[in-house]
């Protein structure tokens, strides 16, 4: 059975445009708003709507593939196998209920573990990031350059502060030196959207210490698909079934990181 990209990535793209219109609609309602595993891990309403809206029309359309969402509505995926759409119905809720921005819809759509199909969509921009495995990343239909290497002295670095004041996750001490050296650093609190800056080279690279699949799935698609590099710290392949630590970069630049600052 041959697989139809074109009309997967087509309905894709029409069910994103309608939930972020759906998402913009609920600014004027009052948000529910409730906490997950912690006092920060916060969950609304309008996440569980738009992840259910999501599920009721791939289950419609294309009955066969199987979803992995955040909020849980979806299958309980322990393979790959067939086509699993990885679905986070937004990423950056903390910034979706306190300032109404800074915040996407991320899908990564994959085939044997391999990502065909990848869009984040930064609802309040009307920005769509959109890529088709081996046909390059789009920025509402815009190509996105390939991406050039760069140094540590030239490079906007994404990097949440958390990572070098005292956590549990990493030694403070690592990742120090780098924001120094870098040119600048930044922190939008969307993983989704900070893979998508990398792809349109808004940002040289992104780190950080624990993210989902659902976090990176779309991203991952887009930035490998102009060039950039995505792996854990330790510069492995991201499991997509579980919980990673992730590093986005451009060529070059992910190399120098790797070696210089993360494992010297």
């Amino acid at each position: 059975m041959q697989v139809k990209w074109e009309e997967i990535d087509h309905y894709a793209r029409q069910w994103i445009r309608e939930a972020g219109a759906r998402i913009r609609a609920t600014f004027a309602e009052k948000l529910t708003v409730e906490t997950k595993s912690h006092r920060n891990d916060l969950v609304t309403n309008v996440d569980r709507e738009t992840e259910r809206f999501f599920i009721e029309n791939i289950r419609k359309t294309f009955p066969d593939h199987r979803v992995l969402g955040e909020e849980g509505f979806g299958d309980n995926i322990t393979t790959l196998e067939g086509i699993v759409w990885i679905i986070d119905p937004i990423d950056g809720t903390m910034n979706f209920v306190h300032q109404q921005r800074n915040f996407a819809i991320s899908i990564g759509v994959f085939e044997k573990g391999v990502g065909m199909l990848g869009y984040v969509y930064d609802v309040v921009q009307d920005e769509l990031y959109a890529a088709r495995k081996g046909e390059g990343a789009f920025l509402n239909d815009k190509p996105l350059s390939p991406l050039e290497p760069v140094s540590v002295s030239e490079a906007l670095i994404s990097l949440n502060a958390t990572w070098v004041t005292e956590n549990k996750r990493i030694d403070p001490s690592v990742l120090a030196p780098l924001v120094k050296d870098a040119r600048g650093t930044r922190s939008y609190g969307s993983a989704a959207l900070e893979m998508a800056y990398v792809a349109a080279g808004r940002l040289d690279a992104y780190i950080t210490m624990r993210l989902s699949p659902w976090d990176f799935a779309g991203g991952l698609v887009l930035v490998q698909e102009v060039g950039g590099i995505v792996t854990n710290l330790y510069g492995e392949p991201l499991r997509l079934l579980e919980r990673n630590s992730v590093f986005v970069s451009k060529p070059g630049l992910h190399e120098e990181i790797l070696k210089k600052y993360i494992h010297h």
